[in-house]
């Protein structure tokens, strides 16, 4: 290869190194002050839900993580179950429309092992009745879960897409997010609520420090390569 193209190509390098690593340095910054206010949410008192004219635009980052609390009545007999793997193995999230004045809501009242997945076999907590729930506001999970899709006309449910239960379930219009439950017990145990995961990976300042590491690398090869030519 010719030394000037071999310098070109090694100074490109380092510029698009460089560029890379400033890239990451920003997504540190914004993912810092994502954990910041998911933070702030986390610990404020609970909130009502977002006035329903705003539902069509508002912003999921304006409102994931945010605590609020509503009353409304539950409809048990149009519930989704959505498979779920948590700290208590592997099981279902039950995922339930709740009426409010603002709208029909769908709140993910917790988790529920194998054997309790028909509705039958936890009754005690198919309470009928006016419901309050506190918890946090999630953005909808459109795309199915892992190397799975959804199957409505299965009843088949590996992620929480609210629209897609919405339609399955005959509820028309919903709000597009969906409600996390809290850990407040449920009559007779199930379902458990209060297993939401909340963790960021923030992995920038190492990407960025080996970006601009290959970019400094690209650097001094362009430039020995300048001197031994000058020689």
């Amino acid at each position: 290869m010719p030394r000037a193209l071999f310098v070109a190509l090694a100074l490109l390098a380092a510029i698009g190194f460089a560029a890379l690593g400033v890239w990451q340095v920003e997504r540190r910054a914004w993912k810092l002050d994502l954990i910041e206010r998911v933070d702030a949410r986390l610990h404020a008192a609970p909130a009502p839900l977002p006035d329903p004219r705003q539902w069509a635009s508002i912003d999921p980052r304006d409102y994931e993580y945010r605590r609020v609390r509503v009353t409304g009545i539950f409809r048990h007999d149009r519930e989704a179950l959505v498979q779920a793997l948590t700290e208590r193995g592997a099981g279902a999230w039950v995922l339930t429309p709740l009426r409010t004045p603002e709208g029909v809501v769908l709140v993910n009242r917790g988790f529920v092992p194998q054997e309790r997945r028909d509705p039958a076999t936890r009754a005690a907590g198919q309470s009928a009745g006016q419901a309050t729930v506190t918890g946090l506001m999630r953005v909808s999970e459109p795309r199915g879960g892992f190397l799975r899709t959804n199957d409505p006309a299965a009843d088949r449910w590996y992620s929480r897409d609210v629209a897609a239960i919405a339609r399955a379930r005959g509820l028309g219009s919903v709000a597009p997010f969906f409600i996390d439950a809290d850990a407040a017990p449920n009559p007779g145990g199930y379902p458990v609520g209060g297993l939401t995961v909340i963790q960021f990976r923030n992995s920038h300042l190492v990407y960025a420090l080996t970006w601009f590491a290959l970019a400094a690398l690209s650097g001094a090869a362009a430039v020995l390569a300048l001197r031994m030519r000058r020689r």
